[in-house]
């Protein structure tokens, strides 16, 4: 196979960029040691203007909202460069507008955009207050019947739940998590293990490449129901769905799965007083 000048250029340039890479790490691991922590695990997750660009030339709207919810669905991955303002929501927004034939196809993902604006100026006008409970819980359940700390278990990703293991994993090794996998992870920590919001809340940002106090504590506070009118939870059929079952086939809990069960029993089971 014979490669173009600007494909071997292209190729040196990326070279230099992973070495420049690899050069950084020992030395922000050194500078920042109290912040690392004592693992080696790095994002493959590339930060800087071309990479948001690039991003930002990928995206399909028509195809995110068919399948935006699904975990190989067609995501954007803007996330991490719209949160340290590499790229502005209005330039995915102008972005979105080109990449479309019909205003119509483009909802789904400027209804994202606009609520990440949403939450942007809540934490604006309230500040800390994002990590206090904005309404009581809708569960039947007080604040003060949730434990503060997390399932020292779930850290270590040794719960057993082949998904929730995963999804542990995944965001200590890799920075990020599919929204639904951490829909699906905040409801397992809040009603099944029965935990304050805020130590979920808290442990997303301490590894999330694109955790902001706004998106991350008011999504956490929509699961709780302490920001909704009811609390968020899901089911076996839900999570299967979505993920492709990629989980379940291989769950050594398969056939004592917590979640598996219709929503009626679920609700029964986790919210007895409600």
């Amino acid at each position: 196979m014979t490669h173009s000048p600007e494909d071997l250029l292209r190729a040196a340039a990326v070279e230099r960029i992973q070495g420049m890479r690899d050069a950084y790490v020992p030395y922000l691991r050194q500078v920042f040691a109290d912040v690392v922590g004592d693992d080696d695990v790095v994002s493959e997750t590339r930060g800087g203007q071309r990479a948001a660009q690039e991003r930002l030339e990928k995206i399909q709207p028509l195809r995110y909202g068919k399948t935006r919810n699904f975990l190989a669905g067609a995501v954007t991955g803007l996330s991490a460069y719209l949160r340290h303002g590499v790229i502005s929501l209005a330039t995915v927004r102008d972005r979105v507008w080109q990449a479309v034939a019909h205003p119509h196809q483009a909802e789904a993902l400027l209804q994202q955009l606009a609520w990440r604006d949403y939450w942007q100026r809540l934490y604006a006008r309230w500040g800390d207050r994002l990590w206090q409970d904005i309404e009581p819980y809708k569960t039947g359940w007080q604040a003060t019947d949730y434990q503060p700390e997390l399932p020292p278990a779930l850290l270590a990703g040794e719960t057993g739940l082949a998904c929730m293991d995963a999804f542990s994993c995944d965001l200590q090794q890799t920075g990020y998590l599919h929204n639904h996998a951490r829909l699906w992870l905040a409801a397992y920590v809040v009603h099944w293990c029965r935990v304050r919001w805020q130590a979920g809340a808290a442990w997303f940002l301490q590894h999330l490449l694109d955790g902001d106090p706004a998106s991350n504590n008011l999504s956490w506070q929509w699961v709780a129901s302490t920001f909704s009118h009811k609390p968020y939870f899901f089911n076996r059929q839900n999570l299967e769905r979505y993920s492709d079952s990629k989980y379940c086939r291989h769950c050594s809990m398969s056939d004592r799965c917590p979640f598996d069960a219709p929503y009626e029993e679920l609700e029964a089971r986790l919210f007895p007083h409600k």
